[in-house]
């Protein structure tokens, strides 16, 4: 987590995806996010934080449900939502902060 502000400062997008071992859909999501760092390469950062190793990052962005999927760029949140979303979606959101 120590990376954290220096990741999510980058001008280019980041995609978050907090989650957690024993969430269902969580186990959704590595394929959905596989697929968009596929189609997106190197457009956008993916990285994906455990709720439960990292309570402190979970409790600083509220932190209510998982999956939740939060874009930073510039160190500001763009776009959050709970919930599995699909790539084609993520990328037409990420799309915009290009």
């Amino acid at each position: 987590m120590a990376n954290f502000q220096e990741i999510i400062a980058s001008e280019k997008p980041v995609l978050v995806d907090f989650s957690a071992e024993w969430c269902g859909p969580c186990k959704m999501m590595p394929p959905i996010l596989k697929e968009l760092k596929t189609n997106m390469g190197d457009k956008v950062t993916i990285i994906k934080i455990d709720i439960d190793k990292n309570p402190a990052a979970a409790s600083a962005y509220k932190i209510q449900s998982v999956p939740t999927l939060m874009i930073f760029q510039n160190g500001q949140t763009k776009w959050r939502q709970s919930g599995v979303v699909q790539a084609g979606q993520l990328q037409q959101i990420i799309t915009q902060y290009l």
